[in-house]
């Protein structure tokens, strides 16, 4: 009778998931994993993600190297600063080398907790918690906007008495002024001195006119979509009293730039012929991010210590 029940509620839950995913609508998590060369998406995310490409032909360049400063980043803070405990918020599909990846590489006993609200992502969560032996993960279903639901849920997991690195990379630009200050303080206020921030943004700063094409397709699809200048970015790191790493708030791919392969890029040997059969939106899963200039990136990031 056990199993039976046991498989009764796995059964119902993986019902009521599936009820929750709306193939009708584009999601900010699905249309990143299109750009990543993921296949966690379904045709109304490829068609945003489309949109999109066709709007910035070289846009795809912000999301790979925004994923490439959180690698960075996280070795950084994992690697040279000795940090233990990331809380990871805007999680989004599984992909190569995801937070527990390269912080567990480093130090084994390195404790991750995901978060994110799209059933999608909840449905593949599992890939997220492939732990080492010496540590820990665990996924929150659970939304930015709500903070003092997801620091409890993370506290089963992170000791909120040791340092945190908090990860919020491209997930701000999805909520409005009113919400997201408010939002960061309360997290940043309850993390203990020595923690970190990481956090990515897109900018109307940088390439305007490209960007604000960019931000009319994902509005269009109903959702909030804010490009924050470079002042209101470092708030989040000014209004809650944290101090910037070297170099600042720069863009993306000047922030400690190592010039590694990308990781999540398919082989460059493939057959050029094979390539140019593609779609264009299959095509930049080819493309080599090293290739890429100051005039291709919309996107500001920074590392914060809490004195």
């Amino acid at each position: 009778m056990g199993n039976d029940s046991q498989a009764s509620t796995a059964y119902e839950s993986a019902e009521q998931l599936r009820k929750r995913i709306d193939t009708t609508r584009a999601h900010p998590a699905r249309v990143y994993d299109v750009f990543l060369g993921g296949k966690d998406n379904y045709p109304v995310d490829r068609d945003a993600a489309a949109a999109a490409l066709a709007a910035n032909p070289r846009g795809h360049l912000d999301v790979r190297h925004n994923r490439d400063l959180l690698r960075r980043a996280v070795n950084h803070l994992a690697g040279e600063v000795g940090i233990r405990q990331f809380l990871d918020i805007g999680t989004g599909l599984p992909t190569q080398e995801n937070v527990h990846q390269i912080a567990q590489r480093i130090t084994p006993d390195a404790r991750v907790v995901y978060v994110d609200n799209d059933p999608v992502v909840l449905a593949h969560a599992r890939a997220l918690l492939a732990s080492s032996p010496e540590g820990r993960t665990d996924y929150i279903d659970a939304d930015l906007r709500d903070p003092a639901a997801i620091l409890e849920q993370a506290a089963r997991t992170l000791d909120f008495e040791r340092p945190i690195a908090l990860v919020l990379v491209a997930v701000l630009h999805f909520v409005e002024d009113d919400e997201a200050y408010g939002v960061v303080k309360h997290l940043v206020d309850a993390l203990p001195s020595g923690s970190y921030v990481v956090l990515t943004h897109l900018t109307s700063d940088l390439n305007a006119e490209q960007i604000a094409k960019v931000a009319k397709t994902y509005q269009d699809r109903g959702f909030s979509f804010v490009l924050r200048p470079h002042d209101e970015v470092l708030r989040f790191a000014t209004d809650n009293g944290l101090e910037l790493v070297e170099p600042g708030l720069v863009p993306v791919h000047h922030w400690r730039p190592d010039h590694s392969p990308d990781t999540g890029a398919s082989t460059a040997d493939m057959d050029p012929a094979f390539i140019e059969g593609l779609d264009d939106i299959d095509k930049i899963r080819y493309h080599d991010i090293n290739d890429v200039t100051d005039a291709d990136i919309n996107v500001y990031g920074m590392v914060a210590r809490k004195a």
